[in-house]
C-alpha cells in the first residue's frame, strides 16, 4: 500500500525563480542541512535536468541512508518529476507543479511512496512516514520560499 500526500505553497516569487531553486542541487542541500543531506554522485552541484540523476546521502532517525533519483519528466516552468531508482523506499515519486497566478506562484508537491518490508513497512508508513515526510517537504518548501533560514 502506498502513501500519497500533497503540499501546496504560495509565494510572490516568479515561477522561473522558484523553478530554478527547485531544480538546484545546492539549494536542496541547504534546505536539508538538518539531515546532513548531500549529493555524492551524479549531478552534485548546480541545476539538474531531464534524464539526469543524483545520489543523496543523508541521516534520518539516526540512520545513514542513500537514495538515487532521476528526473523522469520535465516541462519547463510547469512541472517536473523525480523518482527513486535505488534507495530506502519500495518506490518514491515526487511531482513538482508550478502555476503562475499573476500576482503569485503556486507550487504543488505530489508525493507517493511505499516502504519496503511488507507488514513492517506498512506499519512504518502509518506510524512515522505519513507525518514525517510531509513535514520534511514543508520544511524544504519554507526554505525555497524564503520563509525560514
Amino acid at each position: 500500500m502506498a502513501v500519497y500526500f500533497e503540499c501546496v505553497s504560495r509565494t510572490s516569487q516568479s515561477v522561473q525563480t522558484l523553478w530554478d531553486k527547485s531544480l538546484n542541487i545546492d539549494a536542496h542541500t541547504e534546505s536539508m542541512k538538518d539531515s546532513a543531506e548531500r549529493a555524492v554522485a551524479g549531478v552534485t552541484a548546480g541545476m539538474i535536468g531531464l534524464g539526469e540523476q543524483v545520489t543523496w546521502r543523508a541521516t534520518h532517525f539516526g540512520v545513514p541512508l542513500r537514495m538515487t533519483s532521476r528526473i523522469t519528466a520535465l516541462e519547463k516552468h510547469t512541472s517536473f518529476t523525480d523518482e527513486q531508482l535505488r534507495g530506502p523506499f519500495k518506490h518514491f515519486r515526487h511531482v513538482h507543479e508550478f502555476i503562475d497566478c499573476g500576482h503569485e506562484t503556486v507550487m504543488i508537491d505530489k508525493i507517493s511512496f511505499a516502504a519496503p518490508w511488507g507488514p513492517l513497512g506498512w506499519l512504518a508508513e502509518r506510524l512515522v512516514l505519513s507525518w514525517y515526510m510531509p513535514r520534511l517537504i514543508r520544511s524544504r518548501n519554507s526554505f525555497l520560499l524564503g520563509t525560514v533560514g
